[in-house]
């Protein structure tokens, strides 16, 4: 085994940061995006795992269109729960760690407090129940070796996302309407590629116990809160943001009115939890800026 890191989806937003940050700290690692590999191809995925002889795999690829998976749940159901029962077994043969990331979704979202590793799943949406087939996937086959992080809110330099489109609508709205009933933790992908990287190296080490984790940044707030605070750091007026209800915006597949994670299981790794969304959006902010200036010159 040549000790070094796997990741796929590797061409979204959170692969692209965990590459990088693998890099940054001289881990050996390859990103396969999706037409490099099929997860839900088992030839394809013991294939990979042959030719690169990875400890840790990564498994960033997901069906993420929301609203799509309410009219299309096989195919997100062959995505986010074949593919990571795929690669858990082709994880299992080879003795890699299987890191699969999840999401808030597989909760109910009516909760009044952050919501445990362990609190038990309720999802309303097909992508919610899609994605919870694929944390019992890996949980089942991989008992000592496989990992679930569950994150939320993600925003970054490499991908769209409610950040960029709300500096974008900040130079073209004169007013924004956002709401205000949905309460979760916007989450930096940089933040959480280091994050994941720990946590590789901490299961490898045999200091951080298989099973579920929350990779989401600290505090929490609104919608309409972080389009606020999204305009305060662009120089705008944040009076220019105004407050409406879900209802305003009705969507196929239900939003959680509470994403809200707890944290507590990072402790037991010997790992801290991440920092506050407040101080992880303004240190991002700037490569938000430049990823914008980059799709604005382009005419993206």
């Amino acid at each position: 085994m040549s000790g070094g890191w796997l990741i796929t989806g590797a061409g979204g937003m959170l692969g692209q940061d965990l590459l990088a940050r693998l890099a940054a700290d001289g881990d050996p690692a390859t990103g396969l995006d999706r037409a490099a590999l099929d997860i839900t191809d088992p030839g394809a995925v013991r294939a990979a795992l042959e030719t690169h002889a990875p400890a840790v795999v990564v498994n960033c690829a997901a069906w993420t269109a929301v609203d799509d998976a309410e009219t299309k749940e096989d195919e997100a159901l062959a995505v986010n729960g074949r593919g990571p029962l795929v690669l858990a077994e082709a994880c299992a043969a080879a003795g890699a760690v299987l890191i699969q990331i999840s999401t808030d979704y597989v909760f109910a979202g009516d909760a009044a407090a952050p919501y445990a590793e362990g609190a038990p799943l309720d999802p309303r949406s097909a992508y919610g129940r899609t994605k919870a087939v694929g944390e019992s996937a890996v949980l089942t086959t991989l008992p000592d070796t496989g990992y679930v992080v569950r994150t939320a809110w993600l925003y970054g330099a490499g991908g769209g996302n409610f950040v960029h489109t709300m500096i974008r609508l900040e130079g073209v709205k004169e007013t924004l309407d956002v709401v205000n009933d949905q309460r979760g933790q916007p989450t930096w992908t940089a933040d959480l590629a280091g994050q994941l990287a720990k946590l590789g190296r901490a299961a490898l080490a045999g200091t951080a116990p298989a099973g579920v984790y929350h990779g989401t940044n600290a505090g929490d707030t609104t919608w309409f809160d972080l389009t606020r605070e999204i305009f305060r750091l662009l120089g705008a007026d944040a009076t220019r943001v105004r407050p409406t209800t879900s209802e305003a915006f009705v969507r196929p597949a239900p939003r959680p009115a509470y994403s809200v994670l707890g944290h507590d299981r990072w402790r037991a790794a010997g790992i801290e939890p991440l920092r506050s969304w407040h101080d992880a959006l303004a240190d991002a902010f700037p490569a938000l800026l430049d990823a914008k200036r980059e799709t604005t010159h382009h005419g993206g």
